[in-house]
Order: C-alpha cells, then structure tokens, then sequence
C-alpha cells in the first residue's frame, strides 16, 4: 500500500518547484464535472518536471501514476481513486514552428490554441481541432477528430516518457500507430511530452472561415452549455451513435442530474448535481436499449477512473 504522506513529502523535496495538490477533487479537473479525491496531483510546469516526477514515483516508491490532460473524455468515481495523478493541462505548454509547416506542441497546449497557431502561420489541415475542447496530450492518446478530420491525418511524430523507466530517465520517439479514436498509449504506459503536426500552406482568410463554419456547427448542434464529455460512445462500424440513440427515443432520458441530451443524442450531459453514478447508470441504459432494438453494442468513448472494481461492465 503507497504512503502517500511520504510520496508527497519526497516530491516537495527532489522537485521543490513542482505543483502538488493533496486530496485533490477530480470534479475539478474533469469537463463532466464530477469526481471524487486522487490522494496526490502533480502539475508539472515543463518536461524536466515530468522527468524528475516520474523518477521519484516510479523508481523510488514503484508508483505508476495516471497520465491526464484536460479530463475531457474522462470519468470519474464518486469515491476517487488511490492514484498519483500526473496532469499535463497547466504546463508543458511549448509551442513552435519549425521549418516552416512543423509545429512543435506541448502535451499541455489546448486543441483551441494549436489551431489558432496554425492559423496565425497560414498552415491547413488542422481546422477540425479548433473546437475539441481537450489538450495536444490528450488528443493524440485517442486520434481526437471532427468533422472529418483527425489527429492521425497531421500528427508526424510523438515524444514521449515510457514506462518501465530506467535511470537516468529518457524520452523516446513512439509510432502512435493510430486508428479510429485509437492510439498505441491507450496500450501502454507513457506520458506524453510534445507531438509535431506537418502541415500545408493555405490561405489564412479560407482558413478561419473554415474554423468559424465548424464552430457555427458546432454551437448549432451541441449542447455546449452543458457538462459533458463531448460524444459519450464510439461510433459503431456502420452506424453513428447519436442516431441509435434518437432512434431509440432516448433523448431527455434522466438519471438523477444526468440526462441523454435532447439537442445532441450522442451527448450525455450533466444538469447539475450529476454524480458519477448517474452518468454510468445512464450509459448502462442507453446501451441496454439500443442493443436490444437494433442489435449495435455502443462501445463508450469515455475512460473509466475509478477504485477497483468499480466502473462499467461492458
């Protein structure tokens, strides 16, 4: 069992500029808004904080933490979960051209922030990301994409820290071998440092008129007011989730705070007050239904954080 006590004390002291919280609320740190207490959070503000982090809970005290960025396709349990929790969302925010269509991202950088970049630069292909609400990070663990568009088609390369680690500790180039909301990290132990997007020249003004189209959509769409953590389940092979679920009359179906939106199917949000075993409880439903009207099981897009034996099961 980990002495969290000693685990918090000894980051204070090998890492004295790192961010700990202790106790930390993951309601606070997940677009769902719910979420029970992680004994330890560290926010490291570079990759040297990552590096010397990671060194001293895995190598000293053999602590295998949770990599997260935004939390915006996470959900977590009401109770919390026994984890060191490693967030990129508040550092790691480098962010730079390269060659003239490479850009360098930090894990940390938003989605909104590296397309605006590649705005500013005059560089297309990565107008579908202005409005996926995650990090870089985040992004690339599962091949985020919209509207056509995704991760897979402009990511050229992934650096990243790996588990098992080694002394001293060292970053690697890691092939994300993507597919559809898929990377290689979903498999593996690594936390993610910075990615590199090639991509072409275009016009800047066919490029924000772009941009601005896919967030007209989007605001026209999605119940963005709401909680959520965008779409709630892959798409099947074949199908598209959020049709399933309208055609199954789900929409407005409740569980306590959380309800299958009525704007967006394919979006459960919270109301207000939702707990995580609302959300999970809707999910069982939603699934249930649709499967026994039409024979599609929904895979959720959404990952589970939560104490052992806890979570869905399916």
């Amino acid at each position: 069992m980990t002495n969290w006590n000693a685990l918090y004390d000894r980051l204070r002291t090998k890492v004295p500029s790192l961010e700990l919280r202790r106790d930390e609320p993951m309601s606070r740190h997940t677009s769902f808004q719910v979420g029970g207490p992680v004994p330890v959070m560290a926010l490291p503000k570079d990759e040297e904080e990552v590096q010397q982090t990671l060194a001293v809970a895995v190598l000293e005290f053999g602590v295998r933490p949770f990599f997260m960025g935004r939390g915006t396709d996470l959900l977590v349990s009401d109770q919390g979960a026994d984890l060191l929790v490693l967030k990129a969302y508040s550092g790691l925010g480098r962010l730079e051209l390269e060659e003239g269509r490479t850009i360098v991202a930090g894990s940390g950088v938003s989605m909104a922030r590296l397309a605006g970049f590649a705005l500013e630069h005059g560089l297309t292909g990565l107008e579908f990301a202005q409005g996926i609400p995650g990090s870089v990070g985040g992004g690339v663990y599962m091949n985020a994409g919209a509207y056509g568009g995704e991760m897979s088609q402009v990511v050229t390369r992934v650096s990243a820290v790996g588990l098992p680690l080694e002394e001293p500790v060292q970053e690697q180039c890691v092939d994300p071998q993507f597919s559809y909301r898929h990377s290689i990290f979903q498999e593996q132990d690594s936390f993610i440092l910075r990615a590199y997007f090639t991509l072409d020249p275009g016009d800047p003004a066919e490029i924000e008129a772009k941009m601005e189209d896919l967030a007209a959509r989007r605001r026209a769409k999605q119940p963005l007011e709401h909680p959520s953590a965008g779409s709630t389940f892959k798409r099947p092979a074949g199908h598209f989730a959020a049709a399933l679920i309208d055609g199954c009359g789900l929409k407005g179906l409740r569980v306590g705070g959380a309800q299958v939106s009525e704007k967006h199917a394919g979006f459960l949000i919270n109301t207000g007050g939702a707990t995580c075993k609302d959300i999970v409880e809707l999910m069982e439903q939603v699934r249930e239904r649709v499967f026994k009207e039409t024979g599609v099981a929904l895979e959720p897009e959404v990952r589970y954080l939560g104490k052992e034996g806890e979570g869905w099961n399916f």
